[in-house]
């Protein structure tokens, strides 16, 4: 899915990584930075909020429709992305004990095929 989505562009990995691009401003003294309103945004802001949903529309398009009823409820890409990962792939723990395992069997293989 990564090449994919890299082949498509790379500005919507980011968003999938790191989140929803968020149009901001700064305002006050002292300066504070809070999200614009959508009457303030500018092309290149309303670019940048139709990256996030080409963003969240290409984890989408590959699934199959019990995947669709776990992400339903996503509102991001990157919590799309992080439900799927963990479905797939599960937490780094059970990674581990995965990993752990295969290299458990496959050592004893070897000693099988060496005796």
């Amino acid at each position: 899915m990564h090449d994919f989505i890299l082949a498509e562009d790379s500005e919507l990995w980011d968003i999938i990584c790191d989140g929803l691009f968020i149009p901001m401003k700064t305002i006050g003294e002292p300066a504070v930075t809070v999200p614009k309103t959508r009457k303030e945004y500018n092309d290149t802001d309303r670019k940048a909020i139709e990256k996030n949903f080409r963003a969240k529309k290409i984890p989408v398009c590959g699934i199959r429709p019990d995947e669709y009823n776990m992400i339903s409820a996503c509102q991001s890409p990157k919590e799309i992305w992080e439900a799927l990962q963990m479905a797939h792939e599960g937490t780094t723990q059970i990674k581990q004990s995965k990993i752990d395992m295969l290299t458990t069997e496959y050592e004893l293989f070897k000693m099988k095929d060496e005796g």
